[in-house]
């Protein structure tokens, strides 16, 4: 450690089961539950030499417990629970369970298999953990390699496991904004459809309800604007299919703009020059998995999205 020295303190006997926030907010220490609270999200504080943090705040000490605050650590003076960038990725959040990060469109969620080299969100992660107490990510969910916006990781298989549980229940709120072909009528409503994954093809199809293979996909969706040939819709998922809303829309006659994989022909619709599919993970909702506390994010339109919009309007 560099720096001025941490100051240390051992838990004596008649300090044995108190939780850690309560023996650091003592007045003797850092004086406050709020400082507490501060040191701990900003990384400051360390249990028997391994960093802890907010989500240790209950942990019962036991006698000869050595806590250390080390209140000048280096690079501990930003909120990590704040937006910031590290390389690529914009970081909405982060604290010492999860992360929620904003990802640009043309990077994957997750690697590519055989060691391609082909940059992910989660291999970033993993540079941003090196060093740390968690040294790798674990995937929540992921969306499409040309989708941008909100995706969540965990710091530990514990908190992967209640989120992904959370998922499995259709309890978080994932919700989308997509530019689309035509008008969808009526202007809200509900998509229901039975889908199978073709590994062939590595595509989405329609399928029977009988099909055995088959999935359940419903989406709730709403128009936001109307523009000539187009329309930006908001799509709120309750399953969280494989390129679920490009196949849902294509459905029903509403190709995303820049879709290359789920299209009904070129002669049917007028192109729209747009290197990928329109579509955007704009708000992702959900309970953090030690107290439950809502969280919610939201991530605005990215710049090349924004100005397609923009040209539209102009159009």
């Amino acid at each position: 450690m560099s720096g001025s020295a941490p100051e240390r303190w051992q838990v004596q006997p008649d300090e044995g089961d108190v939780r850690l926030d309560k023996f650091l907010a003592s007045s003797d220490r850092l004086g406050s539950r709020k400082r507490v609270a501060t040191a701990l999200e900003r990384g400051k504080v360390f249990l028997n030499d391994v960093e802890v943090g907010l989500a240790d705040a209950s942990r019962r000490l036991r006698e000869g417990d050595v806590v250390r605050i080390w209140m000048d650590r280096p690079g501990s003076s930003k909120r990590r629970s704040g937006p910031f960038e590290f390389g690529q990725l914009q970081i909405l959040f982060e604290d010492d369970l999860l992360l929620v990060v904003n990802k640009p469109a043309g990077i994957l969620s997750v690697p590519l298999p055989h060691g391609d080299p082909t940059p992910s969100v989660y291999t970033l992660l993993e540079d941003h953990l090196r060093g740390h107490r968690h040294r790798r990510p674990f995937v929540v969910h992921r969306i499409d390699r040309d989708t941008s916006g909100l995706v969540l990781f965990a710091k530990t298989s514990r908190a992967q496991e209640a989120l992904k549980d959370q998922f499995r229940r259709r309890e978080p709120e994932r919700v989308y904004l997509a530019l689309v072909y035509g008008h969808p009528t009526p202007s809200a409503g509900t998509w229901r459809d039975v889908l199978v994954w073709d590994k062939d093809s590595l595509i989405q199809r329609e399928t029977h309800p009988g099909d055995p293979r088959g999935k359940e996909a419903v989406a709730n969706y709403r128009v936001v604007e109307t523009l000539a040939d187009t329309a930006l819709i908001e799509v709120k998922l309750h399953t969280g299919k494989r390129n679920q809303i490009r196949i849902q829309a294509l459905l029903r006659g509403h190709t995303l703009v820049g879709e290359q994989r789920y299209t009904y022909g070129p002669d049917e619709i007028r192109p729209i020059d747009f290197p990928r599919q329109a579509l955007h993970a704009h708000r992702l909702g959900f309970r953090h998995p030690t107290d439950a506390r809502e969280l919610r994010f939201e991530a605005p339109l990215p710049e090349d999205f924004a100005g397609l919009l923009a040209r539209l309007r102009r159009d």
